[in-house]
Order: C-alpha cells, then sequence, then structure tokens
C-alpha cells in the first residue's frame, strides 16, 4: 500500500495476512517501492512452489478485468448506502417537524421547519461523498491471474497491490444494490479463510467493484465453475410472516406518533401514520421475492436482500458447519433457516451462505443432503501437495 506522501518519498507498506486471523499478522511500514514488489513476487513464488512445484515463474499474467472511466463513474453514482441515507433522511425529517419547532424559539423554529429540506440537502451531500470515496478507492481497478492466484492494483491517493490465492477463496458473493441492479450492474466480492469484507483491509478483496452483471457472472464462474442457476423460493405463507412484522412496526410509528401528539399537543393528525400499512403489503412482496436458494452437487447458491441484494455461492468442498434453526415465529409456520458456514470470518457483509424462510422439512433435508456431499468431495479432492526438501 502507498499513499501520496508514501509514493512522493519512493517507499511502500507491506501487510502480511493468514487464513487464521482476522487481522493483518505482520506489517513492514518503510521499505522501498521495489523491495515491495521483491517481496510480494518471493512470497508468491513460494507459495507457488509448495501448492505446484513444475509450475513455471515467468507465467505471465492473464488481465481478468480493468475499471475503465465510464464504469468509474457509475461506481460512483451507484455507491450510495441506502441503510445510512435513510436514518439520516428520517432523523433530520423528524427534527424538522413542526413539534420540534413548537419546543424551540421561534428563530430557531424557522429552520427546523426547513427540516425536510436540510434532509434532501444532506442525502444529496453524502451521495456525493460516498461517490468521491468510491472513486478514489478503486480508480485504475486492474484484476490479473497469475497461475493459481489473483493479483489486483488499485486506489488513486493511496495506492494498494495485492494477490488473492484462489486455494484460499471460501465464498464468492455477488452485491447490486437497487441502483446497480436497475442499471444492469453488480459487484464481486471474494472471501478468503480468516478474512472477509468489512474488515480491516478485507475491502480490498473486493474483484470487480463495478460492472455489468453477465460480465460479473462471467468472472465469478472463471473462478468456480458454478452452472447457471435456478433460485427456489421460500414458500408463499413466509409473506405473511413479512406482513405481520411490517404491520408491527407501522404499529409501534403510529404508537410514537400518538405519544407524541399526548405529550405537545402537536401533530393533529398523528393517526395518519396508519397509512404506512398501505406500503407492508409491497415491501412484504419484495423481500419474499428477493429471496432463494439453489443446491447442486458441487455448490450451495443463496440469494437475499432488496436494497442490496446478496448472492452467495459457496463450493461445497469448502463448508465447515450446516445447521438449521427455527425461530418462535418460524415455527408458527413450520419455516426454517438454513446456514451453511466457511472458513471465512463474517465482518459486516457477513461470509456465510443463508437460506431464509424455507420449509421446515426441505431445510432438514438440504442440511443432510450437504452434509452427505461434502463428506463425499473431501474425498474425491486430491490431498495437499508434499513440500520439496
Amino acid at each position: 500500500a502507498q499513499n501520496v506522501v508514501q509514493r512522493a518519498l519512493g517507499i511502500a507498506e507491506v501487510r502480511l495476512e493468514t487464513a487464521g486471523g482476522n487481522a493483518t499478522e505482520a506489517t513492514l511500514r518503510y521499505v522501498s517501492r521495489r523491495e515491495a514488489s521483491r517481496l510480494q513476487e518471493l512470497i508468491s513464488d513460494r507459495k507457488r512452489d509448495e501448492a505446484s512445484p513444475e509450475q513455471s515463474r515467468e507465467e505471465t499474467g492473464d488481465v481478468l478485468f480493468e475499471l475503465d472511466q465510464r464504469e468509474l463513474g457509475i461506481l460512483g453514482v451507484t455507491s450510495a448506502n441506502f441503510r445510512l441515507l435513510g436514518l439520516i433522511l428520517v432523523g433530520l425529517s423528524f427534527v424538522g417537524s413542526p413539534v420540534a419547532a413548537r419546543e424551540i424559539s421561534p428563530r430557531v423554529g424557522l429552520f427546523l421547519l426547513l427540516g425536510p429540506a436540510f434532509a434532501a440537502v444532506g442525502l444529496v451531500i453524502l451521495w456525493i461523498a460516498s461517490g468521491v470515496q468510491a472513486v478514489f478507492r478503486y480508480y485504475g481497478f486492474r484484476l490479473t491471474r497469475h497461475g493459481e492466484e489473483l493479483r489486483y492494483e488499485r486506489g488513486l491517493l493511496q495506492q494498494y497491490t495485492g494477490t488473492i490465492p484462489l486455494s484460499k477463496i471460501q465464498t464468492l458473493m455477488i452485491r447490486e444494490n437497487v441502483l446497480a441492479r436497475a442499471a444492469g450492474y453488480g459487484s464481486l466480492v471474494i472471501e478468503t479463510a480468516g478474512y472477509s469484507p468489512g474488515q480491516g483491509g478485507s475491502d480490498v478483496e473486493s474483484a470487480v467493484p463495478i460492472a455489468e452483471r453477465d460480465r460479473v457472472l462471467e468472472l465469478a464462474r472463471s473462478i468456480e465453475n458454478v452452472g447457471d442457476i435456478s433460485f427456489a423460493r421460500p414458500p408463499r405463507r413466509a409473506r405473511v410472516r413479512y406482513v405481520a412484522r411490517y404491520t408491527i412496526v407501522v404499529g409501534v410509528i403510529t404508537a410514537i406518533l400518538g405519544a407524541i401528539h399526548l405529550w405537545t399537543d402537536g401533530l393533529p393528525y398523528w393517526y395518519l401514520g396508519a397509512g404506512l400499512w398501505l406500503l407492508v403489503p409491497i415491501a412484504a412482496h419484495l423481500k419474499w421475492a428477493h429471496l432463494g436458494y439453489y443446491v447442486d452437487e458441487d455448490y450451495v447458491v443463496t440469494r437475499s436482500g432488496f436494497w442490496t441484494r446478496r448472492t452467495t455461492v459457496v463450493p461445497i468442498y469448502r463448508v465447515q458447519t450446516v445447521s438449521d434453526s427455527q425461530t418462535v415465529f418460524q415455527r408458527r409456520r413450520d419455516l426454517g433457516t438454513l446456514v451453511v458456514d466457511t472458513a471465512t470470518s463474517g465482518g459486516f457483509w457477513g461470509g456465510d451462505a443463508v437460506a431464509l424462510d424455507v420449509d421446515v422439512e426441505t431445510a432438514r433435508t438440504l442440511r443432510e443432503r450437504i452434509h452427505d456431499r461434502f463428506q463425499e468431495a473431501v474425498r474425491e479432492r486430491p490431498g495437499p501437495a508434499v513440500p520439496r526438501a
């Protein structure tokens, strides 16, 4: 890694990460750029010798992906954090309500009444800031394949280069937020043993920050040979559960507005909050429609999320544990959750493949099927190469 000052001084920082931890195990902070490149090549050669002694060190890398200017611009536009923006919008809108204005001096109250306008301006500023951050982070992104490892380089103000051994890859995740999905774009994230997106330097594991969805799928299949995927959705009774859940949320919001009315004598039309229930069936259907799972002889694939849809691909031979569970509410409708755990350490996005609200008997059947297929896959795969003396 190199920031602006380090590039000016001709030095770099080298970080070493292993599969067993969730942080950088060793850091060399002040080495020359040439020495950093030499160390990177040396470590890659040593790992390559242990895995495939006969592989040539002179093998040139194949370019898998390069981020062009158009895709960089699309990345900037579609990189907004919708959950954070939504929370800020709700907060600023409440601060700018007539209730808040009445409790404060008239001069300040005038500004607070403009809360929705402030919220809109705040959203635009945050949107621009997140877009600029994404552009700086992934400027010049380039992904190449050298034998049995992937190499990437990226960054404008702070440049990163790194390697991802194919043997350490645990899961692939395709992420599509609502804007990128509408435009037909997505991103590909690689999760390795002990590290995953959202942990320290793990965000550098993003193999493709933005690309057309078909291209993302093609690149994912170049790493893991998963075929055509046909998702099975949860049973329709799961939607009833979501309707009940969101109805409770609307009830709580309406009750809070009613309490504010009783306390301040403001919000005379507080009961209009119940009108949010009109959105409940739509929200329940959208949540249900974006859930799914797929299991074949070699892979487990799950999908979830509306605002940011995540499709997780887990090779059977990478499975660590398989479990199914039921909450109190799921038991009422004979639903369950299937969790396929790998050696990734989770992180913000979560590295596990999770099939939500599937039929409970289906979840148990899939658990046994995946477990049995994992045992077969382990027996079929060749053992690790023995290092040369």
